[in-house]
């Protein structure tokens, strides 16, 4: 039976891929028709205060579900931002800390790899009650890229940065900026782990790589900025530099004599050996006998020379860094685009900015504060009309939202969908970005598109070429007709949508609603409710089950692959 269901729905996801490309040809094109008439059934469609519910999360989680849309209809909108912000998640390092210690009941040599990670990853995506928080890291992963593409990576070590994230998500951007410079996963990413003071002799110099990276991608960006986010200009029209190369030459002497966690510190622990077995997970401590103690200026800030006190000094240069005018929008803006639009307006920017620079109670800095008026801003709250409005939905939280959308469970519970970077599938996986500047960068223009003739920014189309969009198509229609994971193990439960599954209009309706938030254009709905429909319902109780099952998975695969669906607006 198993074999004939599985050709059934390899055979059927083939036609709702068909003609969701059929459709996509052609402007409303030709209905398909066929099968099972639509009823005439009444139907009660969602109304107004559930879609907007539904759009209110599709921005803040990882996906609506019923419940979740019910939450937010009965705290409202900043009630419920303000529950998620006391809510914490699961811990990824005791996830997979317990996965090894049971891995090692039968082979004590057992290694962690990258896809225990992800599948911890896919377990809060889909599952942990604090999305906010959830959807927070995933959008601060990438802003403080690392990748576990690198094989120097430990899996303990990057569980534990994720946690980081997670922890510092609502809390202040200075005590965030302190915990990614000094955690030994970012030492080694960006290769100021081990940093040496100058030697004259040998001609070493202190390695500037992070130096550069904090101040152009997870600071201040490389031109001054207006609390609106524009850039600030020169007499001759021209953008103002925000720092120069000698200001990351400084600041790389700061970043000198920071290594590897040891209780009992030495020259061998520095350069990593003898290494402490939570030396991955602990913060880099000071070796102060490698630190520079020359003079160093930097963003208008002097350290006068004959320091020794590692640590002091990058507290001041952090605080430098935190101070800058530029940090406000330059975090303002970025945030913006991974939860609401890819070209928020300079006024959005702005109030963002505001509150980023004083949360309302003399506070600098407060995340919590900045995603609250990131989230209730009129520009999030209102359906965007403008063209450049809405932002393209990233393949991750595309599959998150099927799995929360359709209550996707996992039979092992561990939801061992793994790595989903790989050729073929999505094309992305969480830190696995190619390169530190992430997937994606935040200024992205689409060449020869209407996003770029329209001076327009759309950084997650930087993702999108034939093979990620088949490797989408593909891997969205598997997960939707047969599961996804080791063995398929995780998969969704129909059982609402089966209920109306006779009814192409209501479950087109139901479509609209826990996917689309309400935004459904006709062609769409009709495109689906044709869809459905070519799928007749025969009168055996056995076949006429499976057919109510196969019409559900084709008005979601429709749904799904279609362009409608993947612009959040």
């Amino acid at each position: 039976m198993q074999k004939i269901v599985s050709r059934g729905s390899s055979c059927f996801w083939a036609m709702a891929l068909a003609l969701s490309v059929s459709a996509c040809g052609q402007e409303g094109g030709s209905p398909v028709t066929g099968g099972t008439p639509e009823t005439t059934t009444p139907r009660i469609e969602a109304s107004p205060a559930k879609q907007n519910a539904a759009r209110f999360l599709t921005q803040a989680t990882f996906g609506p579900t019923d419940a979740a849309i019910q939450q937010v209809e009965a705290l409202g909108y900043r009630g419920w931002i303000d529950q998620q912000i006391v809510t914490q998640s699961p811990s990824h390092l005791t996830y997979v800390d317990n996965q090894l210690a049971q891995m090692r009941l039968t082979d004590p040599t057992a290694q962690l790899y990258a896809p225990t990670f992800h599948n911890s990853f896919w377990i809060n995506a889909a599952t942990s009650p604090a999305q906010l928080r959830e959807r927070m890291k995933f959008a601060l992963s990438q802003i403080f890229v690392v990748s576990v593409n690198d094989v120097r990576f430990d899996i303990r070590s990057a569980s534990s940065y994720y946690d980081m994230l997670g922890r510092h998500s609502f809390g202040n951007y200075r005590d965030l900026l302190g915990d990614v410079s000094l955690h030994p996963i970012m030492g080694i990413y960006l290769t100021h782990m081990s940093n040496q003071k100058e030697d004259p002799v040998t001609g070493r110099t202190p390695d500037e790589n992070f130096a550069r990276e904090i101040l152009q991608l997870m600071s201040i960006g490389v031109v001054q900025l207006n609390i609106d986010g524009t850039p600030k200009l020169d007499a001759r029209g021209a953008p103002i530099p925000s720092y120069t190369s000698a200001d990351v030459s400084n600041l790389a002497k700061v970043l000198t004599g920071f290594a590897w966690y040891s209780p009992t510190p030495t020259s061998d622990t520095f350069f990593g050996g003898n290494r402490h077995r939570d030396a991955h997970v602990r913060s880099m401590i000071a070796y102060n006998s490698f630190h520079s103690t020359s003079a160093k200026t930097f963003l208008g800030t002097t350290i006068p020379a004959g320091s020794s006190d590692a640590t002091a000094e990058l507290k001041v240069a952090l605080d430098a860094i935190y101070n800058h005018p530029n940090v406000g929008p330059f975090m303002a803006h970025r945030l913006i685009q991974r939860f609401v639009t890819s070209n928020p307006s300079p006024a959005y920017v702005g109030r963002v900015a505001t509150v980023f620079n004083n949360n309302g109670r003399g506070v600098r800095g407060d995340l919590g504060a900045v995603i609250r008026a990131i989230l209730l801003d009129p520009e999030a709250t209102t359906v965007g009309t403008a063209p450049g409005s809405g932002k393209l939905r990233e393949p991750i939280i595309r599959l998150a939202n099927w799995m929360r959308a359709f209550n996707a469970t996992s039979r092992s519970g561990n939801f061992l969908v793994g790595s989903t970077l790989y050729f073929g599938s999505l094309g992305q996986s969480p830190l696995t970005a190619p390169s530190v500047f992430n997937f994606y960068r935040p200024g992205y223009v689409p060449p020869n598109s209407r996003v770029g003739r329209a001076r327009l920014t759309g950084p997650e189309f930087q993702t999108v070429d034939e093979v990620s969009i088949a490797g989408y198509a593909n891997t969205i229609g598997g997960a939707i007709w047969d599961g996804i994971g080791a063995g398929n193990e995780v998969r969704a439960n129909y059982t609402r949508e089966i209920a109306i599954a006779h009814d192409a209009a209501a479950l087109a309706e139901r479509m609209n609603t826990i996917l689309m938030y309400g935004q459904m254009p006709p062609a769409l709905r009709q495109r689906v409710i044709d869809g459905v429909n070519s799928v007749p319902i025969p009168s055996g109780a056995a076949e006429g089950a499976f057919a109510r099952l196969n019409r559900v998975r084709m008005a979601i695969n429709l749904t799904m692959v279609s362009p409608d669906y993947l612009v959040q607006r």
